[in-house]
């Protein structure tokens, strides 16, 4: 791809948190933003160039966004399909569609992963379409195990843990609406990751390992570089990035265990486990993103110093002031207006060590 001058547009499917990051990063390049998203709220579109507020299945929306952006990019792998393909019709989408249409099905995902080599997935098996089916799934991955909508869901949303012969139907009935992943359970000592990015020439510029701690399912923190990484989480996220012919930043999530590395899921963006390259005297994972979008040369990806990211949730960021006065503290807020249990509201950024 020619790289982008200065200037130019780069369109973001999305107007959440992430768009709005990507936004911000982009200002700084001297590139312009056009966001595209539901809300008229949307914290994208407060800090972009230009905000389009119309529905994913509106067409003719799509089309004059696209129609206004040299370029495409998504915040988030829940897009619809089908809207990247109108609003990138005869522009540089990036990621492209088939990391997209990948990451949107966790069987796709799965199969995909499992292909690879050198890559470890835990076992999994399609729940079918019947209880029959299901039962069959879940006999072959073994108890307990992980039963998941294969698509959407996240934070722990459309997920359940099967323990017990007893609890098949129960689960079913839950989640037997939709199309369905039997995962096998995987004992693991930590939750980790590696945030990665790929140019449109092939250039790869991994990020140190990141340990990441949940509450209630939702990320809690995020500490980079995290101990014990042997280089093999990096190597795995290049061999998927390049399997891809990924352009852009993507998100590993893998499980440390004592068999090795596995790999739980990929997700084609921007990272919330990245967070904490916005203040590690690095390129960060957002200008990393624009940079490859636009056909520039990759940043370093390697952090000056440690940092723990903290995410904000809820009624959490309604500390913003102590957090704001704490030393060392970097404070990164949303522009949400309506905080909700659960809600990523902002997060802070603590340099350690």
């Amino acid at each position: 791809m020619t790289p982008l001058p200065p200037g130019s547009t780069i369109g973001i499917l999305g107007g959440g948190q992430l768009g709005r990051m990507l936004a911000l990063a982009g200002a700084r390049l001297g590139l312009k933003t056009h966001t595209f998203g539901p809300c008229d709220e949307d914290p994208a579109g407060q800090v972009s160039n230009a905000h389009t507020q119309a529905d994913y299945d509106d067409e003719d929306a799509l089309t004059r966004f696209g129609a206004s952006c040299e370029a495409i990019t998504y915040e988030w792998e829940s897009i619809p399909v089908r809207a990247v393909e109108v609003a990138g019709a005869g522009k540089p989408i990036a990621p492209n569609l088939t990391a997209l249409k990948t990451a949107q099905d966790r069987l796709l995902e799965k199969r995909f992963l499992s292909d690879l080599p050198d890559v470890n997935v835990a076992p999994f098996r399609d729940a079918g379409n019947s209880i029959h089916d299901f039962k069959r799934a879940v006999q072959f991955v073994g108890l307990p195990c992980v039963v998941k909508t294969r698509r959407g869901g996240y934070d722990g949303k459309g997920q359940a843990v099967l323990r017990s012969e007893s609890d098949i139907v129960d689960v079913w009935e839950s989640l037997g609406a939709y199309e369905l992943i039997v995962e096998g359970f995987v004992n693991f000592s930590r939750e980790t990751s590696v945030v990665c990015a790929r140019s449109y020439d092939g250039d790869v510029r991994a990020y140190p390992l990141t340990e990441n701690v949940h509450r209630d399912h939702i990320l809690h923190t995020s500490t980079a570089p995290a101990q014990g990484d042997d280089g093999r989480p990096g190597q795995i996220a290049r061999t998927i990035v390049d399997a891809l012919d990924y352009v852009g930043v993507i998100g590993v999530e893998l499980f440390d265990t004592p068999q090795g590395w596995l790999v739980n899921e990929i997700a084609p963006r921007v990272h919330n486990s990245g967070h904490w390259t916005q203040d590690a005297g690095c390129t960060d994972q957002f200008e990393q993103h624009m940079r490859a979008v636009a056909g520039w040369p990759l940043g370093d990806a390697a952090p000056a110093w440690p940092v723990q990211m903290t995410n904000l949730i809820g009624h959490d960021v309604e500390g913003w002031d102590a957090m704001a006065r704490e030393p060392g503290t970097r404070l990164h807020l949303y522009g949400k207006s309506d905080v909700r249990p659960g809600r990523k509201m902002g997060h802070i950024n603590r340099r350690i060590g």
